[in-house]
């Protein structure tokens, strides 16, 4: 299909702000970009009440942000782990609040929104070790939280959807009944027809995934270790059943695409969509595509029918 005419408005919208010269961006220009475009979020939410805490990770403490749906009080109920996008570089738990209320909603899930370290000042492995602690303190000290340890779903998008996926693919997998991946970046090792396709003025810009990758990745990281591209994990059998959302007009289409075939051949249960006409991080922009209420709305009902 062709591209959706609002996202394709709302590209345009991007690109005529751009620096005509496409430089890579420094972390802060991440971090602000990244800012702005997270204001075309929607606020669907209003009956979630959301409050903070802290974790304990490897490095300190880490920040989260516990968020409780209307009729989410009886207890026990399902968990979701969040991670917030921003290519391990930029994004936090303020940017994705809207976000994760709208995901807690239509899930009917206490989700856990966590502020994982970022890069450059964490370099990689950071995040991950990051990641799994928040999942391993979650299922410990799920009766606290008021979560049912045997319905915890890990999840997130772009750059969120790697850690979740190396979250199961690294902790013990019982205590997992289900990954959520939102337009997943999930391989670095090869440069796929989408992401060529795809490399300028579709919202994540060539510049942009070079930038993050080289603030992420110390200097002797290898970008086929699965903790960094998970698509090339050779050993995929017994993971979590797997709900994997990604988009036509996206540079990373073609590896989460790749992933689902993947873990279906494991044997892992999958539910996949690619979304005509959409771009990256779609889901978050509710404000001006209407396809972003749409898809929360259809991870709520896979979610709610995966953890029961």
């Amino acid at each position: 299909m062709p591209l959706d005419p609002l996202a394709k408005r709302l590209l345009a919208m991007v690109t005529a702000a751009a620096p005509a010269e496409r430089t890579r961006p420094t972390a802060d220009e991440r971090r602000q970009s990244l800012a702005k475009l997270m204001q075309f979020a929607r606020a669907d939410a209003p009956d979630v009440t959301a409050s903070d805490g802290t974790l304990p990770g490897p490095a300190g403490d880490i920040a989260y942000r516990l968020y409780v749906p209307a009729g989410g009080q009886d207890e026990p109920a399902s968990g979701f782990i969040f991670f917030h996008g921003g290519g391990m570089v930029a994004g936090s738990i303020d940017t994705h609040d809207r976000v994760a209320a709208a995901l807690a909603q239509a899930t009917g899930c206490r989700l856990i929104s966590v502020d994982y370290r970022l890069a450059p000042e964490h370099k990689f492995p950071a995040a991950i070790n990051d990641a799994i602690a928040a999942t391993e303190f979650v299922s410990r000290q799920a009766a606290s939280l008021g979560i049912d340890a045997k319905r915890l779903v890990v999840g997130g998008d772009s750059a969120g959807a790697t850690l979740a996926a190396v979250v199961c693919q690294h902790t013990e997998r019982p205590a997992i009944a289900a990954q959520c991946l939102i337009c997943p970046v999930l391989d670095f090792e090869d440069i796929s027809p989408s992401r060529e396709a795809f490399a300028e003025n579709h919202l994540l810009e060539r510049a942009t995934l070079e930038a993050d990758l080289a603030d992420y990745l110390p200097d002797d990281a290898d970008p086929a270790d699965p903790r960094i591209s998970p698509l090339r994990a050779l050993n995929l059998a017994g993971l979590p059943p797997a709900i994997i959302h990604t988009a036509e007009f996206d540079p990373m289409r073609d590896e989460g695409n790749a992933y689902a075939r993947k873990l279906l051949a494991a044997g892992v249960a999958v539910e996949h969509v690619c979304h005509d006409g959409m771009i990256h991080n779609f889901h978050a922009l509710g404000a001006v595509l209407p396809q972003a209420r749409l898809v929360v709305s259809q991870i709520g009902e896979q979610i709610r029918r995966a953890v029961g």
